[in-house]
């Protein structure tokens, strides 16, 4: 039965309409989604599994009420043979070298990354596709610890696969092929973390550079800088080419086509950092990107047209403290740092170095020599650099955080995570895993913005987005979606503890380390993925923002984090949340010695799944 024209208006203005469109029959119409509590695990064997004993309870605009048992689907793991390249099949977690030959470690056996992180079910003219990244290798075929393992390298140029999927009439999702993505157009690609979608329908990826960002007079951290560099060299380019710093951390993008096809681009106009999220806005234009590290920036991108990221301004933000407490609370307000164009900070990076855009010299007894400023940026360790005549778009797009801090924006956040939109409230939910270091108060930095106390458990962060915004120089913000200030909602800060029987030392029953985060509009509902090095086992948490209740929907093996968040609303009648885990066994230093003996054999490292939650309706 259809719905008469006075009834839809009724439920509209009791706000029942906001999960259906309006010609829905009443009895479709979902009024509101409440999850169940998983339980944390407190026995081995609950500790060796990846599960959920959730139910989600959705309830109609007729007052009727249905409940469906949400569980865990597998659709395939890293090391199934699966994934083909050149008519051979190989482990999904393979990794490759610019030829799309397999790599091997120093035991001739293939590389396989045992990272998946970030999801993407895109929906391509009625064929599904599921873009999947791998963020770093682990461990070798023996055992041991990759970046380790002393004559081996300290990380692997890295992957994205793409997958075709298949929907059976009971909402079960397989995957029937599994490719590797070719990076070679883009110089490969170096740590992917978290993504997203597009509203244009396409994944937008990331690039955690942390390895490849340092000042040539900082030697403890250019070493690392020069040991990433030597395995893009050695082992993505064999030796063929040289492997410049400025062609990572950037944002990629994939488009995919129904044909399975696909296209890759980095756009260099977003900026450059350790990525580990960009978030688009509703308008198809304002960007958010989510920088990982200590002394890191939070950086705004406008584009000049929608769903073309490929031109813009930059923006960097300024954190202004109103207060101290539950996480801190601050005024933002956003620096202009440049607008810029893929193809010519492309161009920029290609033939500049470090020494091109900046002077540098090192800090005597902590201080700057005249004419030099004093920053930290992506370090602990200060610098003193001046920026070079002419090169104020080079340092803004190839070196946003030192250009940052030069211009006084904030550099002090640690461990900026994921990001996810509340498009209704208009409100920006940005990850926090860990309050510490740089968030702390330090009379002897360069600046000292923020000032909070220490809070390893993190938080998740509310932003509140408006129109009409200025920047800094007074000049209108041409975007809608500017955020002005930040804080955190009780129960989205972290509770650390002294620790408990099993090794916990982070309060089981609240968030601890938050990485991921997915809003699903239609459940009111911000989903969180944790990456904690407090808890034995991490979560998936379910908050909704109305009711404020907080649910554990799912519980992965001890060690393990748990990525790919992504929340699809309806496929054909079926909602899903993506979800993956990675390094199996991975224990918390804090693990009771008695359960991790117990766990050690039942737990196999090699294995990390790529998969969903599923049992829920389609809203």
């Amino acid at each position: 039965m259809k719905m008469k024209l006075l009834t839809v208006a009724v439920l509209a203005a009791l706000g029942l309409l906001g999960c259906s469109d309006s010609d829905d029959d009443v009895s479709t119409v979902v009024k509101s989604v409440e999850f169940t509590d998983t339980p944390a695990p407190t026995t081995t064997e609950e500790f060796a599994k990846t599960y959920s004993k959730s139910v989600a309870k959705v309830t109609y605009a007729d007052g009727r009420v249905e409940e469906r048992p949400l569980a865990y689907n597998t659709l395939f793991s890293v090391k199934d043979p699966i994934a083909e390249v050149n008519g051979k099949k190989h482990p999904v977690g393979q990794l490759y070298n610019y030829k799309m030959e397999p790599l091997l470690d120093p035991m001739g056996n293939p590389v396989v990354a045992e990272t998946p992180d970030a999801n993407s079910l895109l929906n391509v003219d009625g064929k599904l596709f599921l873009v999947t990244h791998y963020e770093y290798d682990w461990i070798l075929s023996n055992g041991a610890v990759a970046f380790s393992t002393p004559g081996w390298y300290t990380r692997m140029p890295m992957s994205m696969t793409l997958a075709d999927i298949t929907q059976a009439s009971d909402g079960k999702l397989s995957a029937t092929k599994v490719k590797p993505l070719d990076f070679a157009g883009v110089n490969g690609i170096w740590i992917p973390c978290f993504g997203s979608q597009t509203p244009w329908n396409t994944h937008l990826g990331s690039e955690e550079d942390y390895d490849l960002i340092y000042n040539p007079l900082d030697s403890k951290n250019y070493g690392t800088t020069e040991a990433g560099l030597k395995a893009m060299r050695e082992v993505y380019f064999k030796g063929e080419r040289e492997a410049n710093p400025y062609h990572y951390g950037i944002i990629p993008e994939v488009t995919v086509k129904a044909d399975g096809s696909y296209s890759v681009v980095k756009h260099y106009a977003m900026g450059r950092g350790t990525w580990e999220q960009a978030l688009v806005m509703p308008d198809s234009r304002t960007a958010y990107l989510g920088d990982d590290g200590a002394y890191v920036q939070m950086t705004m991108f406008v584009a000049d047209k929608a769903a073309d990221l490929s031109a813009g301004t930059l923006y960097t933000a300024k954190w202004t403290q109103t207060s101290d407490q539950g996480g801190g609370r601050a005024n933002l307000t956003w620096i202009r740092l440049g607008h810029g164009t893929d193809a010519e900070i492309g161009a920029l990076a290609n033939s500049l170095t470090f020494g091109d855009i900046f002077n540098a010299v090192a800090p005597v007894d902590g201080q700057c020599a005249v004419g030099y400023q004093r920053i930290r940026a992506g370090s602990s360790s200060d610098e003193c650099i001046s920026l070079k005549p002419g090169m104020e778009k080079a340092a803004a797009f190839l070196e946003t955080r030192r250009y940052t801090a030069l211009l006084g924006g904030t550099t002090e956040w640690t461990k900026m995570e994921g990001l996810a939109i509340n498009a209704k409230d208009k409100k920006l939910y940005m990850a926090m895993s860990r309050i510490e270091s740089s968030m702390r108060s330090d009379s002897t930095e360069p600046a000292d913005h923020i000032k909070l106390p220490e809070n390893k458990a993190g938080a998740t962060y509310t932003l509140e987005l408006k129109a009409g915004s200025k920047d800094t120089q007074g000049n209108a913000i041409n975007s809608e979606w500017a955020a002005t200030s930040m804080y955190v909602e009780p129960k989205l800060l972290g509770k650390p503890m002294a620790a408990d029987a099993f090794g916990n030392i982070a309060d089981v029953n609240a968030i601890a380390n938050t990485d991921n985060v997915f809003f699903s509009e239609k459940m009111r509902t911000l989903f969180i993925g944790e990456d904690s090095g407090m808890h034995v086992s991490n979560f998936i948490w379910a908050y909704n923002v109305d009711t404020q209740k907080l649910s554990r929907v799912l519980t992965v093996t001890a060690g393990a984090e748990t990525n790919g968040l992504q929340v699809v609303e309806n496929l054909n009648g079926h909602a899903y949340i993506m979800a993956n885990s990675q390094h199996w066994g991975d224990f918390i230093s804090t693990t009771n010695a008695d359960l991790k003996t117990q766990l050690t054999p039942l737990i196999d490292k090699f294995y990390a799944p790529i998969g969903y939650i599923g049992g829920m309706p389609g809203l």
